[in-house]
């Protein structure tokens, strides 16, 4: 898998079939995409996908992953390469730091209470101020991280209420629901957060780490890759909460974006494109980050947290999870 390639998205239906060293990409409405390999970092497929062993076989060679949402906007799976860049040495400091209770309650801590945090920061909105000061508290007093979770989904239900009131009466949660969602906003922060986590996934294969060794979500999820879990935490409000906010604010999104029944809603085509579109630029916008000095990109801001992790196994540094600055 190339770091420097580029993310795909596949918004409509499609064929993925090779061609030389290429992915050809047929659809029903348009002439074929020709894609050398070597320029695919992973592809990302909102639709029915049809592929044939040829074609598997070339994006396998070249590290290729395709990440698979659903029909709702759920991380249905990932079509892994045969190889990756896993070692042995950093997943067994890897498996040490997350079998040791202190560093594991440490780290999940942090994951919490930067969550929160980057929550408060996206909303921008002072009816947070007085959760967020009780949280450290709540945080520390925890001795597992079941009761960290329950701390964090407390904080999110109540910072879900408060961004219902920054959307119009349409987009409006009205309680958080997933599989399936039940109406247009569920649908919204569903699709961006399981974006944000096949962003996070593709980071973690970049590295040496395991992406199913994880901190927070190790004994909550233990069928899914629950590092990534972990580190697309601080991430999902950068994403899913602000976006939803600003496209809000700006009207970018209107009813005809989703299609709704009695107890569950999804993207249109048309939706599934804006958002691809949407995140497609705010994964591209750049900082200045303080300590490379220089700027970097929101995607690259995931490989760096996959990297503090990496610090964290090899050389103890101790793991800072990602906040705004900016």
């Amino acid at each position: 898998m190339s770091a420097a390639g580029r993310s795909y998205w596949l918004t409509e239906p499609c064929r993925i079939r090779r061609e030389d060293n290429s992915i050809r990409i047929e659809r029903a409405d348009g002439a074929p995409v020709r894609i050398p390999i070597t320029d695919i970092r992973d592809l990302v497929t909102f639709d029915h996908v049809d592929l044939n062993t040829a074609a598997v076989s070339l994006l396998s060679r070249h590290q290729v992953a395709v990440h698979i949402l659903d029909h709702y906007g759920n991380y249905a799976g990932m079509l892994a390469p045969a190889e990756d860049m896993a070692s042995a040495h950093v997943i067994r400091a890897q498996v040490t730091l997350t079998g040791d209770d202190h560093t594991r309650l440490s780290v999940a801590r942090g994951l919490v209470t930067a969550t929160a945090a980057n929550v408060a920061w996206a909303l921008n909105t002072d009816l947070l101020d007085e959760p967020l000061r009780r949280l450290p508290d709540q945080v520390a007093a925890c001795t597992s991280t079941g009761d960290l979770m329950g701390i964090e989904g407390n904080f999110r239900r109540t910072a879900w209420g408060v961004l219902d009131t920054l959307l119009p009466p349409w987009l409006r949660l009205d309680g958080r629901t997933r599989r399936p969602p039940s109406n247009a906003g569920n649908a919204f922060i569903s699709y961006l957060n399981a974006i944000t986590y096949a962003r996070v996934l593709t980071a973690i294969r970049c590295t040496p780490l395991s992406p199913a060794i994880g901190f927070l979500h190790a004994d909550t999820d233990r069928r899914r890759n629950t590092l990534a879990l972990d580190l697309a935490e601080p991430f999902k409000p950068l994403f899913a909460e602000r976006l939803l906010r600003r496209a809000a604010a700006q009207k970018t999104l209107t009813a005809g974006d989703f299609v709704s029944d009695v107890r569950s809603a999804s993207l249109s085509p048309a939706g599934r494109k804006k958002i691809a579109v949407m995140v497609r630029e705010e994964l591209a916008t750049t900082i200045y980050h303080r300590a490379l000095r220089r700027k970097v990109s929101y995607e690259e801001l995931l490989h760096l947290e996959a990297l503090k992790v990496v610090h964290l196994c090899l050389e103890d540094q101790p793991y800072k999870p990602f906040r705004p600055w900016w």
